[in-house]
């Protein structure tokens, strides 16, 4: 990969054997990349870059503009989300081991009179992460042997730019535990998209063959789930 800057703006630049150039600037971070066609010259890349700066921008500022989630104080009523819908926050303080539960249009919280918010944090960031966990072991059972492929490994964790990513190599795939909050129709599509890297580590037009025989919508989750507000949203349909 190659980068090349405009000024403020850094582009990363793939060369691919594909006929088309594709320009893309990726949430949540708005970082900008190119795929070109093998035969273009850096310099007509930086040509049409610049060509299409304002659009860059403009794109940029949208995804700046999306509302980002609030710091937690994990207080009574405080808005929680589960699957592209919101829940309000219910605290139970009791003398018993930390859960969650879904109760209605409610999480409930239990802990310890005595716990810390930076406890009940990280029992919640556990109960997203074993919650997403099971989700993308269920979708992985289903997926894995219609796509004739088998992962080695796979990890939950938290990830800055990226929904997801393979390791094609040692057939590893990593999952964002952000993903626990967007609706589970995004959630396959991500899953479908990571596993079919097991085979084709390129974003060519083999895999968006192969993306189009196993997920014929998945271009309209992808958009879906790249247009939600970055760390929550309101429960809506795409």
């Amino acid at each position: 990969m190659t980068r090349i800057s405009l000024g403020d703006i850094s582009v990363d630049v793939t060369f691919k054997d594909i006929k088309n150039i594709h320009l893309s600037v990726h949430p949540p971070g708005g970082r900008v990349s190119v795929a070109a066609p093998e035969r273009m010259t850096l310099e007509a890349i930086r040509l049409f870059t610049i060509l299409k700066l304002d659009w860059i921008r403009r794109q940029k500022r949208k995804l700046i503009a999306q509302q980002r989630e609030t710091q937690r104080e994990l207080a009574n009523e405080e808005s929680q989300y589960l699957w592209g819908k919101r829940y309000r926050l219910r605290l139970v303080l009791a003398e018993a081991s930390p859960s969650i539960e879904v109760r209605h249009s409610y999480l409930v919280l239990k802990t310890r009179p005595e716990t810390s918010a930076d406890k009940r944090q990280q029992v919640m960031a556990s109960w997203y992460r074993n919650t997403l966990k099971s989700e993308v072991m269920s979708l992985i059972d289903k997926w894995a042997p219609a796509l004739e492929v088998e992962p080695n490994k796979i990890f939950i964790q938290k990830m800055k730019t990226k929904w997801g990513s393979c390791n094609s190599a040692v057939g590893s795939i990593r999952f964002n535990t952000e993903l626990a909050k967007k609706p589970k129709e995004c959630v396959e599509y991500v899953v479908v998209h990571e596993l079919l890297h097991l085979i084709e580590p390129k974003h060519g037009m083999r895999f968006i063959r192969m993306m189009n025989k196993a997920l014929p919508d998945w271009q309209l989750r992808r958009d879906y789930l790249n247009e939600l507000p970055i760390g929550y949203e309101e429960a809506r349909r795409p």
